[in-house]
């Protein structure tokens, strides 16, 4: 009797993973690896490593290096992210190789004599660059956790770049929308033109610069990138184009190794990014939040689960912006941010029939950060899992490459609070806390997060799109979790998105009934209607069959889940 009542349990626990309603669109499925980024050919890169007997950390190096060529705008040796692992002993781990400020920085530095922002100084150019970390981070997590050499894992990606790689419609669409960029700078466009012109859908696009570059850092390991000559070039680069970038940047730099942020839900375990992510604090906190509303009662997308999601949003987006940076440089009060009591304090505040004013929270002061980023997730037969976000911050970064390195170099450098108060180039401004300090690492909305029940993966999941990077994870998790979608829905299925200020919702098409939207009109709310957003990366694995389910988001149509 006791069995049967177990069984029934698990079965009414895990029914939503097996068939919870017809669906649109089938995940991929493997029952021993998966891969899910948004470029194909880097994906497949990945299951061919796992394929061959290396495990997700082996995998996610495979991938990070490959996306570095197959997916210029936003995989990058020129940037800096973070990983969050679950390994198959249980333990979790996050690694933080955000970009730093050079040391020569200073809080001033984008302002003219008048105190004001100077236009582009942030985002275009080599004043906008921080000291990359990609390199630094794959290396650590390749040397702490994988098994395979850095010159197995990096074949492939140098293979790409040497010999090139058929671009597709997907690939093309985000060349074609910065053609005059790249005709700016003539090391970029002898790259990323044809002869002058577009690529078409077809062409052949070869990265032999790029090749060159991967070759010494696959030989000579991390030194070739922060000791030797690729660092060499940058620096020099930089010091010709009123860059602050120093040898002594990059022999400084360092990754960081810490504990995952950590909260439950409904009886999961959300294992995310701490700072200098905000992602990780602020998911966690809208979790707390949400956890006692029963929005599968309440309906998708309905009056009022939307009601209480973007109450949450709103007041988490409130104390991210607050309180959270850089912990080298601030203090950040994140036991008490993810505290399910302070969300019961928040919970008291929401009105069930009333839109809250944002300006009732505080101060106006919005987020600052860029929106063009690249995540992907990796799952092994062993149980473990690995969680990567990495960018360049803006789409191609700052545009430049220097000299014949063959990559583009980040503008992270307008993460920061170039002046408190003000507002970068995608509306968002921060305080205080995220200003600019030699060494510091700006403050990150990337939330590469994994999820567990009793020790088992069950989810692994993460986006680009500057602050809608939360949003974004949390309603595709919402959506596995609570309306029991299978995953390649879950990550298909439209957004919203509310960060405190500006108080509205941004909304993707379709994202509400008309009615929906009536009503939530009449409590207060106001919409702005947006264009798509965002790239999920997600898998699921069937926690009774162990069955591995992969999802490519849609709106990243160069992307696929591979399983193997």
């Amino acid at each position: 009797m006791i069995k049967h009542r177990i069984f029934v349990g698990l079965f009414f626990l895990y029914s939503f993973w097996v068939a919870p309603f017809v669906v649109a669109a089938q995940p991929a499925s493997s029952k021993l690896g998966m891969v899910a980024s948004e470029q194909h050919l880097a994906s497949d890169i990945g299951a061919n490593i796992l394929r061959q007997g290396g495990n997700a950390v082996d995998a996610a190096v495979a991938v990070g290096y490959a996306l570095a060529v197959v997916n210029p705008c936003c995989g990058n040796i020129g940037g800096g992210g973070f990983m969050t692992l679950h390994l198959a002993n249980g333990e979790n781990i996050f690694i933080n190789f955000r970009e730093r400020a050079p040391l020569a920085a200073k809080s001033t530095m984008f302002l003219d004599a008048a105190g004001n922002l100077v236009p582009g100084a942030s985002t275009v150019g080599y004043l906008a660059v921080a000291t990359p970390g990609t390199v630094l981070g794959l290396e650590t997590a390749l040397k702490k956790y994988g098994t395979f050499s850095r010159e197995k894992l990096m074949a492939p990606a140098i293979q790409l770049a040497e010999k090139g790689y058929i671009l597709t419609a997907g690939d093309i669409k985000l060349l074609d929308a910065h053609i005059d960029d790249f005709k700016k700078q003539s090391n970029v466009a002898a790259i990323f033109l044809k002869n002058n012109k577009p690529y078409q859908v077809g062409d052949r696009l070869m990265q032999a610069n790029l090749a060159t570059s991967l070759k010494l850092i696959s030989r000579d390991g991390v030194d070739a990138f922060y000791k030797g000559q690729i660092a060499e070039k940058i620096v020099k680069a930089s010091q010709q184009n009123h860059g602050l970038l120093s040898m002594e940047d990059f022999a400084a730099y360092s990754v960081n190794m810490l504990p995952p942020v950590t909260c439950s839900y409904h009886g999961y375990t959300i294992i995310s990014a701490p700072p200098p992510s905000s992602g990780g604090v602020t998911l966690c906190e809208m979790l707390n939040i949400i956890e006692k509303y029963p929005l599968k009662k309440l309906g998708f997308h309905s009056v009022m689960s939307t009601h209480y999601i973007v109450e949450a949003m709103r007041y988490s987006f409130y104390d991210r912006n607050k309180y959270l940076g850089d912990p080298d440089f601030v203090k950040n009060p994140v036991a008490e941010l993810t505290s399910k009591s302070y969300a019961a304090e928040i919970r008291d505040k929401i009105k069930p029939d009333r839109a809250t004013p944002s300006s009732e929270l505080g101060m106006k002061a919005e987020l600052h950060e860029g929106m063009h980023t690249t995540h992907y997730s990796v799952t092994d037969k062993w149980g473990n899992a690995v969680s990567v976000t990495y960018t360049l911050n803006s789409f191609f970064g700052a545009q430049v490459i220097a000299g014949d390195t063959g990559f583009f170099l980040n503008n992270e450098m307008d993460d920061f609070a170039s002046k408190p108060g003000d507002k970068n180039q995608f509306g968002l401004v921060q305080g205080a806390v995220n200003a600019i300090a030699p060494g510091k690492r700006p403050l990150s909305s990337m939330t590469p997060t994994i999820i567990t029940q009793n020790g088992h993966v069950v989810m692994v999941v993460g986006c680009p799109g500057g602050p809608r990077i939360i949003t974004a994870t949390m309603e595709v998790i919402l959506n596995v979790l609570d309306y029991r979608m299978n995953v390649q829905d879950a990550v298909n299925a439209s957004r919203f998105h509310h960060q405190w200020y500006p108080d509205s919702i941004d909304i993707e098409p379709n994202a509400f009934s008309p009615q929906t939207m009536k009503a939530l009109k009449h409590m207060g709310y106001r919409f702005v209607p947006l264009p798509e957003w965002g790239a999920v990366e997600a898998i699921t694995i069937n926690p009774l069959t162990h069955v591995q389910y992969g999802a490519n988001d849609k709106r990243r149509p160069a992307g696929k889940a591979t399983g193997y």
